[in-house]
């Protein structure tokens, strides 16, 4: 058994490549080896986004507080609110992040797969983000 105690992993800043806007990463648990799953809070202040991304073995979004949206490739974009939960299937482009004017926060859940849990794209645009 192993216990993680809150308050003790530090924040992370979410990196200008993967990330557009302020987000801050608050992680959960990593994955041990044979496992295979991390999981993270992830906060985005009003307008921040991820860009464009899949991930090898999907994820799994859990909405905690505030207003966010979601997109897939070709979809169009939906609002998600505390107790929604979203799941991308493996290899699905997508992006999620806050509303324009509310901040939202879910644990993100995703495996990796030989080491990598998420393959980064293009910024998700302001006019692809404002439709």
């Amino acid at each position: 058994m192993k216990i993680i105690k809150n308050g003790t992993q530090p924040s992370a800043v979410g990196p200008a490549e993967w990330f557009t806007g302020t987000v801050r990463i608050d992680p959960l648990f990593a994955a041990q080896e044979p496992a295979r799953t991390g999981g993270a809070y992830v906060t985005f202040e009003p307008g921040a986004r991820t860009a464009w991304h899949t991930h090898p073995l999907g994820q799994t979004l859990v909405v905690t507080a505030g207003c966010g949206r979601v997109q897939r490739w070709g979809g169009p974009i939906e609002e998600i609110r505390p107790g929604d939960v979203v799941q991308f299937a493996p290899g699905e482009k997508h992006w999620h992040g806050a509303a324009p004017a509310t901040s939202v926060t879910h644990i993100a859940i995703q495996e990796y797969l030989d080491g990598v849990a998420a393959d980064w794209m293009e910024h998700v645009s302001d006019e692809q983000y404002q439709k």
